[in-house]
């Protein structure tokens, strides 16, 4: 009897991608979470309630017996969610919200006068205004609905409150500037012109930036140099991410070559030769440090400032005498520097940077919690791990 076949793999992985691409169609619409602290919230919530106050009482007392009874447009109140809520956005700004509102309402009152249907006079005005807000830079989402508002309100006919309008803009705007500089955020924000570069010392230029924004085709809601600071500071917090988890045993030397006190000047010398290094760790039999050894010493204690004879005389001091007693060093404990800087295996990478940089070391050991030597960080090993933690993958 025929049975009938299993679905083939094939099949099953395009059903599990179809259903994964409906679902994230499906989460496109579900809110992102809004990033912004409860204080930031009720701070907002609270400029908007004080800057539509300030509009509306004004407001009242100066145009409520006019005959188009109109004092207050309801449009401003999603201004003001951008001028107290998002400050910084380029929508927010003061020309945005007095030019926004303003052509917006002259589009929809000429729509409505020279178009009889109400309904291609509601479909053109929308999009014309959001075009003339675009040449005139002064984008305004709220410059939407005001030239609705003119529309569907017959201001044609019924006459233009344009004191109104012009009196609710400027007061919410007044109100914006001084609510927000009250409480510590910048308004309106300063337009610069982009630099040349965006720093000097930074990892993206002004071509890179207009590549990323060419990317998007479209308007972003964040002024260039906000971006740009974003940018800058995002970077920045990566490299504290990425650097501040390394630690010292991360990237050490395990295990270095090093020397005891008696060891012979002759089997150091031939040690720091043979192993390309410029410093050995001298430890006593169970592994603490005692002071550490160096090229510089070896010159130093040789008389070698003068070059002339250099090889020769370094040759003479690396020589065991072979008497019993000598002024001459004979073992490494005898020319070492006692007072060795060192650090911990589980100390933070970033906190050894300023003794490299600023306190001219080149070597620096590193102990256990017994105070054993169990590595030495360099400054090539320092450098390696910096450009690793910061390089840019392809």
């Amino acid at each position: 009897m025929p049975t009938e076949s299993p679905p083939s793999s094939d099949a099953s992985v395009d059903t599990l991608s179809r259903r994964a691409r409906w679902r994230m169609y499906g989460l496109a619409f579900w809110p992102a979470p809004i990033a912004m602290e409860s204080r930031e919230r009720w701070r907002a919530a609270l400029g908007a309630g004080v800057g539509v106050a300030l509009a509306a009482v004004i407001s009242h007392g100066l145009f409520a017996g006019q005959a188009s009874g109109i004092w207050l447009l309801a449009p401003l109140g999603a201004s003001a969610v951008l001028v107290f809520a998002v400050p910084l956005s380029p929508l927010a700004q003061p020309w945005a919200v007095l030019g926004g509102n303003g052509v917006s309402a002259l589009v929809g009152v000429l729509c409505a006068r020279w178009v009889d249907n109400p309904v291609l006079a509601a479909s053109l005005a929308v999009p014309l205004a959001i075009v003339l807000m675009l040449y005139l830079r002064c984008l305004h989402p709220p410059g939407g609905a005001m030239a609705l508002s003119a529309v569907l309100g017959h201001w044609a006919d019924a006459g233009v409150p344009w004191a109104p309008l012009l009196a609710n803009a400027a007061l919410l705007i007044a109100a914006g500037v001084l609510y927000n500089t009250l409480t510590g955020r910048a308004y309106p924000q300063p337009h610069r012109p982009p630099a040349s570069t965006i720093d000097a010392q930074g990892r993206f230029t002004k071509a890179d930036m207009d590549a990323a924004l060419a990317h998007y085709h479209q308007l972003l809601d964040v002024s260039r140099d906000d971006l740009e600071t974003l940018l800058e500071q995002a970077e920045l917090a990566a490299y504290r991410r990425k650097l501040g988890a390394l630690r010292c045993e991360d990237v050490m030397s395990a295990s270095p070559v090093s020397v005891q006190f008696g060891t012979p000047l002759r089997e150091a010398w031939s040690l720091l030769q043979m192993h390309r290094v410029k410093a050995l760790p001298v430890v006593d039999r169970a592994r603490r440090m005692v002071g550490i050894i160096t090229v510089a010493d070896f010159m130093r204690h040789a008389g070698l400032a003068d070059a002339d004879g250099l090889g020769q005389r370094l040759r003479a001091f690396i020589r065991a005498s072979g008497t019993l007693s000598s002024d001459k060093p004979e073992v490494a404990g005898q020319i070492m520097t006692r007072t060795v800087r060192v650090a911990s295996a589980h100390r933070p990478l970033m906190e050894l940077v300023p003794l490299f940089s600023e306190d001219g070391h080149h070597h620096i050991p590193i102990i256990d919690g017994e105070s054993r030597l169990v590595g030495i960080i360099t400054q090539s090993d320092l450098v390696r791990a910096l450009y690793r933690a910061v390089r840019v993958e392809a």
